[in-house]
């Protein structure tokens, strides 16, 4: 049986917040100033909403794979510790 999958594209995360029992993710995506004047404005777009144990293993499973990042070199270690990309 063929499943159609969504893609969905985020600039980010706007913010994460905890409310009803739940984790909530506020994806934003970067939208322009339509006069050009000003930096594109972060406008929420999806909202993930998860258990606090789906939230830990989604967490578990994100460090893991920026540790295969810092391993193959994608990321680099900045002077506090973090990861960071080289793109800005």
């Amino acid at each position: 049986m063929d499943k159609k999958q969504t893609e969905i594209f985020a600039d980010g995360i706007g913010q994460i917040h905890f409310a009803g029992g739940m984790v909530r993710f506020d994806f934003v995506t970067l939208q322009p100033d339509p006069e050009g004047k000003n930096d594109p404005e972060p406008i929420c777009n999806e909202r993930i909403i998860m258990p606090p144990q789906g939230f830990l293993n989604a967490y578990n499973s994100m460090q893991n794979l920026i540790d295969k990042l810092l391993e193959a070199g994608v990321l680099q270690r900045t002077e506090n510790g973090t990861a960071a990309s080289e793109q800005k």
